[in-house]
């Protein structure tokens, strides 16, 4: 069995990464170029959030200013689900790499454990929720199948980790059974409305890193138009948030990074604000009482805004989601 866990140079829950997520191809480079002369390091990107080659850029940019050099960025993409036959997988990342402008990926995560029917890069890219006759077409690849091709990037240096994304506790328990390189990281969900403790702890004690997207809650999805993001109540205007925040001389949003970070949860904000960029680095290197952890995990609703597939929010987002 591998041991990939050395190869994750940065420690992930020791500051924030950078995440692009719905960051605009107009603005991306400069974002990443802005966020990385802050001091982000971590740059998480995917193919289907459309910004890769923009997010290259960026990195390109950087580089050849003297800012960092590769092997100072850890840079994250993910396997999309029309992606997940084994033939397709390789030559996937290495549209992915070309579309960054680097020779590896420093983890490369599927996105999530669903197969959809493959559609040709040049049909649609980025690529979405629907195949080519826009219908939903699931696909035929097993976990085991992709997962086997995402090992042998590791083998081949295309990738120095992998990982998951959206995976259940059971979906997990499953791949260990099989995996020669048990999977770096579990990316989720995760905010004070949907806390996943038994997920987090079962990742955890099996070594697996568990990173938070969407770690401010509703705020992530207002801009997709989602009823449940309307109807929930802000948590940076939350009052018990809020209360901890005054206390501890922070921002709301500080308070929720620290949230997660200080339980060893990885978190990827994302600002467009210089001054915010700053401030979403500052949530290590001081503590929230226990007494706060324990209130604001007790905001929890299960409450999850990104369930593309529920019937309640059937395409309501197709080829928009994280």
């Amino acid at each position: 069995m591998y041991n990939i866990f050395p190869l994750i140079r940065f420690p992930l829950n020791s500051a924030p990464s950078f995440g692009l997520w719905k960051v605009n191809n107009d603005t991306c480079a400069d974002q990443v170029y802005n966020a990385i002369r802050t001091g982000y390091r971590l740059l998480d990107g995917a193919c289907d959030y459309g910004n890769e080659k923009e997010a290259g850029e960026g990195v390109a940019r950087a580089i050849k200013d003297g800012l960092v050099k590769r092997e100072d960025l850890f840079i994250v993409s993910k396997l999309w689900n029309s992606f997940h036959d084994k033939e397709v997988v390789e030559k996937t990342a290495k549209k992915q790499l070309s579309d960054w402008g680097v020779d590896y990926f420093d983890l490369f995560i599927i996105h999530f454990p669903i197969s959809l029917k493959y559609v040709d890069p040049s049909v649609r890219y980025p690529p979405g929720w629907k195949d080519e006759n826009d219908k939903f077409t699931l696909g035929k690849a097993t976990i085991q199948e992709t997962w086997t091709e995402m090992e042998k990037l590791v083998q081949k240096g295309l990738a120095k980790s992998i990982g998951i994304s959206n995976f259940s506790a059971q979906l997990i328990m499953d791949l260990l059974r099989y995996a020669k390189i048990p999977p770096a990281t579990l990316q989720i969900e995760h905010h004070p409305y949907l806390v996943q403790a038994g997920l987090v702890k079962y990742a955890q004690e099996n070594d697996i890193t568990v990173t938070a997207y969407s770690s401010l809650g509703p705020a992530s999805f207002l801009e997709l138009d989602m009823k449940d993001a309307h109807r929930a109540a802000p948590l940076l205007d939350h009052a018990t948030v809020k209360t901890i925040a005054s206390k501890h001389g922070r921002t709301p949003a500080q308070v929720l990074l620290r949230w997660a970070t200080q339980r060893g949860i990885a978190v990827i904000p994302k600002s467009n604000n210089q001054g915010r960029l700053q401030q979403n680095l500052e949530v290590t290197g001081w503590d929230l009482e226990p007494d706060d952890l324990r209130a604001i995990s007790a905001l929890d609703q299960g409450l999850r805004f990104n369930d593309p597939l529920a019937v309640s929010a059937a395409f309501r987002f197709l080829n928009r989601s994280l």
